[in-house]
């Protein structure tokens, strides 16, 4: 047969002996406070919930699960409202930072939660700008899981035991949790996945694309969502791009305009087609409009949103944007637990999707052999393959409490470190030539963010180039070592978003001419240069200090000795030698 446990009795089967189990309450701490997890004495979000109730045998085997999930308190300097900046030179450029952006002071419950969550980054001295590859785990989250692990029995769920359901209730907990922190109306659910990239693939692979369909996309997006095309041409749908502009993102009129003249024709029987947008560029800092996914609907497109790169610093309400499907990572919001993704996905849509294949987990009933197959009744169930992560899904429950706290104040803070970040390195010029530095290719933010709860028009990500006093590219592998000497942990490359640094780079035409059988070697060879660009991305734990010290790191490369230094030990490292 299937997967069946008999989570309930089925209709028809005897269960008149079916032992009694007692309901208990499965209670938590009703704050979040400096007591759990961060140094905040705000409560949890009044939207995500608490324990729900759960069928439990009376023997205390879960207690554990129910004991105050506290600690000692944090020490006081974790309450101090500025930053720790012994260099001196630091703290002039913080005084004179704070004269230009004084509403970044109502930001300072995010510098306590540096000194009590994040202070490894200060004992070791690494300045970490990478947070569109992935946020920082709070340390507090960590210990708050490992303790409950210690304490915990947990089960594979596919099984009716005491452990089992301990695992299935933290399970339902998460999914509760997710629905919460959207903010999604009833009509939801939520798909677990290993990543934004498998809640994408399952997408592309169950949509019913078919003749006369479209799929439209920005180029401007993640190559996960450019790989949805190929599940739609091997169905005869059309795809359809909407170009970038040279910031990246896309123009909305040009949006609407490709949108109106691909819209599904609205006959009975005819395939549906799907509009996947990119809420935030991870290369191009670009934000979309989330409007443009209601405007898509009114149109008839199914719609699907990636918003691996917008969840961490930006509130989304999906009863204001009721998109049909969502992808997300957890990594990327609050650091823990890698390998946990989610669908977030309305039931009506997911009901639409027809899976290639089945699998352990998704099944009722399977002939074997033979050719019939009955889905688990469970809409979820049937898109998440095998067992789901059990063991770290009571983290995502405390991890989505534990940015709700802080998630507010994040857009002010950072908005303000990007703005300074950009136009002091802009202002850099070489000490030989007097040349700029750097090249800034992303978008810039436009709009001033002045109080806490309010969004901005842009991410925290800076997309540049560094240059020689002759103008010409350094490469971003001698930016990556430099870095790295100097305990800086960026990124360089395209970011697995081709279109997005084709646009950045100015290489629309070049992507456009490529051969089929194009490698990026011999692109880069053609080019005569390396490709991709060197991103800093701030987040959740970033201050001022880490924007200073970029910006040192700056003036090092804009320095003739200390640039011919670095560049001299680069040759003599493998790296520097193979280019």
């Amino acid at each position: 047969m299937g997967n069946s446990h008999s989570r309930t009795p089925s209709v028809g089967l005897d269960s008149r002996h079916a032992p009694s189990v007692p309901v208990i309450h499965r209670k938590r701490s009703a704050a979040f406070s400096a007591l759990t997890l961060g140094c905040t004495s705000a409560p949890y979000a009044a939207s995500l919930p608490s324990y729900r109730e759960y069928p439990f045998r009376e023997d205390h085997s879960f207690s554990d699960r129910d004991e105050k999930r506290s600690f000692d308190p944090p020490p006081l300097y974790a309450i101090s409202t500025t930053p720790d900046i012994i260099e001196d030179a630091a703290a002039d450029a913080y005084k004179a930072f704070l004269k230009e952006y004084p509403q970044y002071q109502l930001t300072w419950i995010l510098d306590a939660l540096r000194r009590c969550d994040f202070a490894r980054l200060d004992r070791s001295g690494e300045t970490y700008v990478d947070y569109m590859g992935g946020s920082l785990y709070p340390e507090s989250l960590i210990r708050v899981h490992n303790g409950f692990l210690q304490r915990s029995i947990l089960g594979n769920t596919h099984s009716v035991s005491n452990t089992s359901r301990l695992s299935a209730a933290c399970a339902a907990e998460a999914r509760e949790a997710v629905l919460a922190f959207f903010r999604a109306p009833p009509g939801y659910t939520v798909v677990f996945t290993a990543n934004a990239t498998g809640a994408l693939k399952l997408v592309g692979e169950s949509f019913p694309f078919g003749a006369g369909s479209a799929y439209v996309l920005g180029a401007d997006s993640h190559n996960s969502v450019h790989g949805i095309r190929q599940f739609a041409t091997r169905r005869s749908a059309e795809v359809c791009y909407i170009e970038s502009t040279d910031v990246g993102g896309f123009d909305v009129a040009e949006a609407k305009a490709v949108l109106t003249r691909h819209r599904p024709s609205g006959d009975v029987g005819a395939a549906p087609s799907l509009f996947a947008m990119t809420g935030q560029s991870n290369i191009s800092n670009s934000k979309n409009p989330l409007s443009l996914i209601g405007f898509a609907a009114s149109q008839g497109y199914c719609t699907l949103l990636d918003a691996a790169a917008l969840a961490p610093t930006s509130v989304i309400s999906l009863a204001e944007t009721p998109v049909d499907a969502m992808a997300v990572s957890f990594y990327k919001m609050f650091g823990f637990p890698t390998g946990v993704g989610a669908l977030v996905v309305k039931e009506s849509f997911l009901a639409r999707l027809d899976r290639p294949w089945f699998a352990g987990g998704t099944v009722d009933v399977v002939q074997a052999p033979g050719a019939i197959v009955t889905m688990t009744a469970e809409l979820h169930e049937r898109f998440e393959d095998g067992t789901i992560n059990y063991l770290n899904l009571p983290a995502i429950t405390d991890g989505l409490r534990f940015l709700s706290a802080y998630l507010p104040f994040l857009p002010l803070r950072l908005s303000s470190l990007t703005r300074h970040l950009i136009t002091s390195l802009s202002e850099l010029r070489h000490d030989s030539t007097g040349t700029p530095v750097v090249q800034i290719l992303s978008r810039r933010p436009g709009k001033t963010v002045k109080a806490v709860g309010e969004q901005s028009d842009t991410g925290s990500v800076v997309a540049l180039l560094f240059l020689l006093p002759n103008g010409q590219m350094i490469p971003n592998s001698f930016v990556e070592y430099a870095a790295s000497r100097q305990n800086i942990s960026l990124r360089t490359g395209c970011m697995c978003n081709p279109g997005g640094a084709a646009s950045l780079l100015g290489l629309r035409d070049a992507m456009a001419a490529l051969p089929c059988d194009a490698t990026l070697r011999a692109f880069e060879q053609y080019m005569g240069r390396e490709l991709g660009v060197v991103r800093i991305s701030l987040g959740l734990a970033s201050d001022f200090r880490d924007v200073w010290r970029v910006i040192q790191f700056a003036r090092l490369l804009a320095d003739t000795t200390a640039r011919t230094a670095m560049w001299d030990e680069w040759l003599q490292d493998k790296t520097g030698v193979a280019l």
